[in-house]
């Protein structure tokens, strides 16, 4: 049994759920979301609440996906009604971002700018030293945080770089100089 795929997922208020045989489409007041329903999966609506579980107890890829598709589901729900974000630091002496229409510009110590196109349903905001990435989709999200952060990870020595926002650095000892007589 899936402790995940066992529990309920509550419908907020204007939040409108569409099970079709082979997809689920969420919508809400931030927006719309679809998602492919796996042959092995059973999704049902009733009492404003979601249940999800596998069309046979017996099938090893039906438990398997089980509490998968009960995560995407519920990232979903929550999407549609709050939205997701995930904040960034830039560190570093002329370190900055700006926002413009297609995507996000970098300038983080390279001879020439890094720029980054957006996908659809991503965000961008910066303010000061802090690039806040927002939308529906929890994995779009995720996915153009990581790809901003991977063009210049954080270095142990002085800490310069981009990190997630609470992000801990190991922080390492350069060498040591000692005086000879």
């Amino acid at each position: 049994m899936s402790r995940i795929g066992k529990k309920l997922i509550e419908i907020p208020a204007g939040v409108t759920v569409t099970i079709s045989e082979k997809e689920i489409t969420v919508k809400g007041p931030k927006g719309e979301l679809k998602q492919a329903i796996h042959p092995e999966i059973k999704i049902e609506s009733k009492d404003g609440k979601i249940f999800v579980s596998p069309k046979s107890e017996l099938s090893k890829k039906g438990r398997g996906l089980w509490g998968l598709y009960r995560a995407l589901v519920a990232n979903m729900v929550e999407g549609t009604s709050k939205g997701f974000e995930k904040k960034l630091e830039i560190e570093g002496v002329g370190f900055k971002a700006s926002v413009d229409a297609e995507g996000i510009t970098l300038n983080v110590g390279f001879t020439n700018p890094i720029k980054i196109k957006k996908i659809d349903g991503v965000d961008f905001k910066v303010e000061k030293n802090i690039i806040t990435v927002s939308g529906v989709d929890k994995e779009r999200v995720g996915h153009m945080a990581a790809e901003i952060r991977k063009q210049k990870k954080v270095e142990p020595y002085k800490g310069k770089g981009i990190k997630y926002q609470g992000e801990r650095v190991r922080r390492k000892e350069g060498k040591k100089v000692v005086a000879s007589k």
